[in-house]
C-alpha cells in the first residue's frame, strides 16, 4: 500500500485527490491547519468512511511552520507528496502579498526541504500545483511548458518561485519533483469566493425564487475551464512517471466570464439579454426584464489577466492524459448541486452552509 501526504486537503482539488487515491488503495494524509472551527466539509462528503476508519489521517501543520512539516514528513514518510495548499485567491492576494508569498512560495520550499533533511529525498515523490497565472501578461496564445513566464498578482509571483525552486530541487538534489501548471479547473465543491462558484449558485437561488443581483467584475475574462476531477487524474499520472517532468493540463478551449453566466442561468431555464457596456453592463432575465447581474468595479483586479489557453499536447502524447467533461455539462452539473445544497438549507431551516 502506498502512502501519500496531501497538503491543502480540505481544498477543492485536496479533497477530490484524496478520493481518489482513496479508491487506488493508497493511505491517504492530509496536513491541515489548526482553526477552531474545523472545515473538512468536504473530506466528509466523499471520504467520510475513510476519516472514520483511519483509511485517511488528518495531520496538523502549516506550510509558514517548517517545524511542523519536518515533524509531520518525518512521521508519515510518504511514497508521493502533493503540495496543493495555497493562498489561491488571486485578487485576495494583492490585499495579502506577504503571506501569499510566504505560503505559496516560500511554503514549497519548507516542504522540499523538509523531504531532505529526514532522508527522503530518494523516496518520496514530489508534486507542485503550479497554476495558469504563472503565465499572467501571456506572451504566446496557447501556452504550453515552453511559453515564458509573465505572472500580474502576488499569487503568481509567488506561485513562480514555487514552480522554480521545485525545478532546482529536482536538479540539484536529483528529487522525484514534479510541476502540474493546471489551468482553471472546477466543480461542485469548489469555494464560494471563486467566480465561478458564486455564479453557480446565484443561478441555483433564482431558479429557487431568491432574485438577489449578482455583482461582478471583468465579464470578458476568459479562462481555460475544466473538471477538476479530470485534474486530480492527471496530478496522480505525473507523479508515477519515471522522470519528472513539468506539464500543462488544460482543456486546450476558452471560455468568457459572460458565457459562464449564459450557461448557468440557461440550466434553470433563463435567457440572459445584456446591454450597456463597461461597467455600466447589465444582465436581464430576457423574459421578466429583471435585472440578473451587474458590474461591481470593485472585483477588478489592479493588473488584468484577460486570456489564459492551454496547450494539453505534451501531457496527451506523455501521460495520456486528456479532460473528458464537457464545458456545457460541468456548469450544469454546479448549478444543479448547488441546487440541491439549497433545498436542504430550506428544508432543515439552516442558517448556515454546510457545504460550501
Amino acid at each position: 500500500m502506498k502512502t501519500a501526504l496531501i497538503t491543502g486537503i480540505t481544498g477543492q482539488d485536496g479533497a477530490w485527490l484524496a478520493r481518489y487515491l482513496l479508491d487506488l488503495q493508497y493511505e491517504v494524509h492530509g496536513l491541515v491547519r489548526r482553526a477552531s472551527s474545523p472545515n473538512i466539509h468536504r473530506l466528509s462528503r466523499i471520504c467520510g468512511d475513510e476519516l472514520n476508519s483511519g483509511q485517511l489521517r488528518l495531520n496538523y501543520g502549516d506550510l509558514i511552520d517548517a517545524g511542523s512539516l519536518n515533524r509531520v514528513i518525518g512521521h508519515v514518510a510518504p511514497d508521493e507528496l502533493y503540495n496543493l495548499a495555497a493562498q489561491s485567491h488571486v485578487l485576495v492576494s494583492f490585499e495579502t502579498p506577504e503571506y501569499t508569498a510566504n505560503a505559496d512560495g516560500v511554503g514549497a520550499l519548507r516542504l522540499l526541504e523538509a523531504i531532505r533533511q529526514n532522508g527522503l529525498a530518494s523516496k518520496t515523490r514530489f508534486y507542485q500545483a503550479s497554476t495558469s497565472e504563472l503565465y499572467g501578461k501571456v506572451v504566446e496564445t496557447p501556452q504550453s511548458e515552453r511559453t515564458p513566464f509573465y505572472p500580474r498578482s502576488p499569487y503568481g509571483v509567488a506561485k513562480l518561485y514555487g514552480y522554480w525552486i521545485t525545478v532546482n530541487y529536482r536538479e540539484a538534489y536529483g528529487m522525484h519533483a514534479s510541476n502540474g501548471i493546471l489551468f482553471n479547473h472546477e466543480g461542485e465543491l469548489r469555494g464560494e469566493i471563486f467566480v465561478t462558484r458564486k455564479i453557480s449558485k446565484a443561478a441555483a437561488r433564482w431558479a429557487l425564487g431568491e432574485r438577489s443581483i449578482l455583482f461582478l467584475g471583468n465579464l470578458d475574462a476568459k479562462r481555460d475551464w475544466g473538471d477538476a476531477r479530470d485534474y486530480v487524474r492527471g496530478m496522480h499520472l505525473i507523479v508515477q512517471q519515471a522522470e519528472p517532468d513539468d506539464y500543462v493540463l488544460a482543456t486546450g478551449e476558452v471560455h468568457s466570464v459572460r458565457e459562464f453566466v449564459d450557461l448557468a442561468f440557461d440550466a434553470i431555464g433563463v435567457k440572459i439579454e445584456w446591454s450597456g457596456s463597461a461597467t455600466n453592463e447589465i444582465g436581464r432575465d430576457a423574459l421578466s426584464g429583471e435585472i440578473v447581474v451587474k458590474i461591481d468595479p470593485s472585483f477588478f483586479r489592479p493588473t488584468e489577466v484577460d486570456l489564459l489557453l492551454g496547450d494539453p499536447r505534451k501531457a496527451l502524447n506523455r501521460l495520456g492524459w486528456r479532460h473528458e467533461r464537457q464545458f456545457p455539462e460541468l456548469v450544469k452539473d454546479m448549478v444543479m448541486a448547488d441546487m440541491a445544497r439549497q433545498k436542504l438549507i430550506k428544508a432543515n431551516n439552516l442558517n448556515l452552509e454546510i457545504f460550501i
